[in-house]
């Protein structure tokens, strides 16, 4: 299967805009699944409307993964104030999954989610994460305790931290031996952080790393995972 890790560019709280640079990035990526930062459709913005899964301004996205065969799994803030993950195919979008281990200021307007998820695509079992949980050792264990063939994450780094997502994907793979993906906002975005680590990248199950975007807002990379 074919996973691509993107971080495109974030235009503050404009999901039409934002919708459309994803769906920019779901052509050019030609890949079956396309995995998008934490709260990419609105940017880091804490007070950003909810985005509604029947949203029509993710229709230019809606129709990408139509044409392209794609999943894309999207963040934004989703009603019931969660920090969310929409699958958006062909046929529209769904909340996936909540994001369950909130960080810094997000818990002065968001609720945690209370159970890990993971989507089956094509025989592929993919646990899905946000950000912090990738930090905390109980949620990679619940999550692969359902069964999964990769663990995908989208998240908000500084980039002085840049360290920080590869050192736990690397953990992540050794530990459970999948697939790890983690797409990381580029460009600056809200919540303090004007200069963000992008560096997107995807790790086998040895915890080598398979592919590695830059720095900049607008890359992707993708694997083949077999």
């Amino acid at each position: 299967m074919r996973l691509a890790v993107a971080q495109p560019p974030c235009v503050p709280k404009d999901v039409a805009a934002n919708a459309g640079a994803h769906a920019a990035a779901v052509r050019a990526a030609r890949a079956r699944v396309v995995v998008f930062p934490e709260l990419s459709l609105t940017g880091y913005e804490l007070d950003a409307a909810v985005v509604a899964a029947d949203d029509p301004r993710l229709a230019p996205l809606v129709e990408a993964c139509a044409d392209t065969g794609t999943l894309a799994l999207a963040g934004a803030p989703v009603p019931g104030e969660h920090i969310g993950v929409l699958a958006v195919d062909g046929d529209g979008a769904a909340v996936a999954y909540r994001k369950m281990w909130l960080g810094g200021d997000e818990g002065r307007r968001f609720v945690a989610g209370d159970r890990p998820a993971v989507l089956d695509v094509d025989g592929w079992r993919l646990g899905l994460a946000v950000c912090k949980d990738t930090g905390v050792p109980e949620h990679a264990a619940a999550t692969a305790a359902l069964g999964i063939d990769a663990y995908l994450a989208g998240m908000v780094e500084a980039a002085r931290d840049a360290a920080v997502p590869d050192e736990r994907a690397r953990r992540i793979a050794t530990e459970h031996r999948v697939w790890v993906a983690v797409a990381s906002f580029a460009g600056p975005t809200g919540g303090g952080y004007a200069d963000t680590a992008g560096r997107s990248a995807i790790w086998t199950p040895q915890a080598a790393l398979a592919a590695r975007a830059g720095n900049a807002a607008g890359e992707a990379v993708r694997a083949v995972l077999d």
